[in-house]
Order: C-alpha cells, then structure tokens, then sequence
C-alpha cells in the first residue's frame, strides 16, 4: 500500500518532497538510519530511480538535508553527496548530520584499486555529467568520447544492466590501447578534495574541523 502510494506521489510531485514522504514511512516501519544524499553525487544515482527518472527535479544535498532533519527527528542522518573536503564536512555536521559519508574524494588514494586511467581523468579539469551510456542508468562520470557523441542521456543505451555487457568489448580495445574514450570514469561534482595520499590522512584531512 505505501509502495503504491509513493508511486502515485511520484506523478504530481518534485522529487525532494518524495523523499521527504519515503523518509517519513520508513521511520514508521522501524527505519534506523537516513542518508540525504542527492545528484551531485557520483556512481549510480540508486534511490533516484525508485522515485522519479526526472533527472531536471533533483536537489542537491544542502538543500536536502535540513528538510529530511526536519521530517526525521529520531533518527541519525547521513549527508552524501557533493562533500569533499573539511569545510563541506563540517558544514553537514553543523547543520544537523549525524555523519557525513565521503566518496569521490578517496579514488586518488593508493588504497583504492582506482585504475590508472581513471586516476588520470579524476586529476584533469574535465567536467562530470549524468549519462546513462555506461549501464543504462544515470550515472555521473567525467565526460569522455562516448559521452560526448551518445548523449550524455541517449535512447540508444540499452535498458539497465544491458549496457554494461553491450559497450564492454568496444571499452576493452580502447584500454588496450591506453585509452578511456569508451570507460565510466566514475565521479562526484567536487574533486577538490581528491589527492594521492592515504586513506588514512585523508581521513585527518577531512575531520580536522570537527
């Protein structure tokens, strides 16, 4: 019944007020933990797709996150999303975050099993975009070659998780050759916080102003 009731909201309403209704029943069935992490983040755009795939309706995590404090008082809320350095985490905490989850920032750390191509395109200035070309789903990456001439949203990707399978033998040739023209080159917005240290000094890093 709640399923189909979020269903129906999905229709008529943005999506921050979606989430703010799925926050809210989730609590109800006994939901411990919240993230409030929205469209700056990297990697596949997951929760979206239960909600909208109106990519034009979604907010970023500062603007989500007092909304779902104010909707979940009970609960510990995670901020995700477009935090990559020790002002951003401090930010998130001040406003009223439990924790703040940080990812894009670790992929230049020697313990990450980053490849070197994608260490390559993560310390360029090329700018990130949702595509769908890489699974089949929005995902943001850093714009390559396929991104540029397919989409970076194309209707010829095939549905999720085709996608995958259907670019894998034109990405392999391309990486033989050096080459991330044909690679998701997954990625935040914000890469400021990216550096080639460990994961445990970044850590420090980005907890020092707590």
């Amino acid at each position: 019944s709640s399923r189909w009731n979020i269903h129906q909201c999905v229709i008529t309403h943005h999506n921050n007020i979606i989430y703010l209704i799925l926050s809210i029943l989730l609590q109800a069935a006994g939901g411990a933990i919240f993230y409030a992490s929205k469209w700056r983040v990297g990697m596949r755009q997951t929760f979206y797709f239960i909600l909208s795939k109106d990519i034009t309706t979604q907010v970023g995590t500062f603007a989500l996150l007092p909304q779902i404090l104010h909707a979940v008082k009970k609960c510990p809320v995670i901020a995700a999303g477009g935090i990559g350095d020790a002002k951003g985490v401090a930010a998130a905490l001040t406003m009223g975050a439990a924790a703040v989850q940080v990812g894009t920032a670790f992929l230049l750390c020697p313990e990450v099993s980053t490849s070197s191509l994608h260490r390559t395109a993560l310390k360029s200035d090329r700018p990130t975009t949702l595509t769908n070309v890489f699974t089949g789903r929005p995902a943001r990456s850093i714009v390559n070659r396929i991104v540029q001439e397919l989409g970076p949203i194309s209707a010829l990707a095939p549905d999720f998780p085709l996608a995958t399978n259907a670019i894998a033998p034109l990405r392999a040739k391309a990486e033989a050759l050096r080459s991330s023209d044909f690679s998701p080159l997954w990625s935040g917005q914000n890469r400021i916080g990216c550096k080639e240290i460990s994961a445990k000094e970044l850590v420090r890093e980005l907890a020092c102003l707590v």
